[in-house]
């Protein structure tokens, strides 16, 4: 702790020994333990001769360096002076109280807090910021935080709020399903867009890829849907705009390992009731002999289905069952 004047490790009373000449009435410099006078102030010294304390009046003491007294002292006479230190009760904070800093507070090593500090200002870290491992970040109530383990991942509790995307869905299909939904939980009025890639593998050779919506928790299998799929080398091309279903691939599917397809698209309007919802994406394809196909395709609710909010999608192949894949959906946050 600092102290205003002479710190306590030193003193603040000082003592100085000297032993006169014969007539000597001036005192200074080195004394008898090779001490230096100094003081601070005349009204914060003690002047004694021979042991019998000095009245002020008996000596002259401006310099702070030197003492003089008024009549000259015997040889061998003892003088000694005793100097007190001015010193100002420190502005400190009680290190057991506590207290409130009004200034700033620079730190030149290292600050240890084992309680939970609180910034009601914004904190500024020019260095970066350390958390412990397995730590977390987040509001008092760690509603909304990070946790960041040992390796340096970091898992969000809650979505991330701006734009980008957020992974919603992360499917695996292990055994055979004759179709794969994806419900209401995850395509809902949270967002207006998203982006679903899928990998399929019919358990029929010779397959076609369709998918359907939902409408109010029901799939839709009216002739609602409006299709365009083309080869991306121009030799295949179809639409039609009263068709019962959307499809993806321009050549049937293969079912030996390896085969299948593998298809990502854009929804759009899911929750518009003035725009139909639109579907437009690619799809790559390993027909029954083994051949790769690559396919663009587009699809619309036709425009009297306008004003359908969509609420689900739903995959399957023309025939057979879904042997396996995996399916991805993700939000575009708005």
């Amino acid at each position: 702790m600092p102290y205003i004047g002479t710190s306590p490790s030193n003193g603040v009373r000082r003592v100085f020994d000297y032993t006169a000449t014969a007539g000597q009435t001036s005192f200074s410099g080195s004394d008898n333990n090779s001490q230096t006078l100094s003081y601070s102030d005349s009204n914060f010294i003690d002047v004694f001769q021979n042991g019998i304390l000095l009245l002020p009046s008996d000596y002259t003491a401006t310099t702070g360096t030197t003492v003089v007294l008024d009549t000259g002292a015997t040889v061998s006479d003892s003088v000694q002076i005793v100097a007190f230190d001015v010193f100002s009760v420190a502005d400190t904070v009680s290190k057991a109280d506590g207290g409130t800093f009004d200034g700033n507070v620079t730190m030149a090593g290292t600050l240890g807090v084992t309680g939970v500090p609180t910034f009601t200002g914004r904190s500024v870290h020019s260095g970066g910021i350390t958390v412990a491992n397995d730590g977390q970040i987040g509001s008092v109530g760690d509603a909304d935080a990070i946790a960041i383990s040992s390796s340096g991942v970091a898992t969000f509790s809650q979505s991330p709020v701006g734009t980008g995307l957020n992974l919603l869905l992360n499917a695996t299909i292990s055994s055979a399903v004759s179709e794969y939904d994806i419900s209401s939980t995850y395509i809902n009025s949270t967002y207006d867009a998203y982006w679903l890639q899928a990998s399929l593998l019919p358990a029929t050779d010779g397959a076609n890829a369709y998918a359907r919506v939902f409408v109010g928790g029901a799939v839709q299998t009216g002739s609602i849907y409006g299709i365009e799929v083309a080869g991306r080398d121009g030799s295949y091309y179809t639409s039609g705009n009263a068709t019962e279903q959307f499809y993806f691939n321009r050549d049937t599917c293969g079912n030996a390992t390896g085969e299948g397809l593998t298809y990502q698209l854009l929804m759009q309007n899911v929750n518009s009731t003035t725009r139909p919802f639109t579907i437009e994406g690619g799809s790559n394809t390993y027909t029954t002999s083994g051949n790769h196909k690559t396919n663009g395709f587009g699809g619309s609710l036709i425009v009297a289905n306008a004003s359908n909010v969509v609420n689900g999608f739903r995959l399957y192949f023309n025939t057979g069952n879904i042997a396996s894949g995996t399916v991805q959906l993700y939000g575009l946050r708005k």
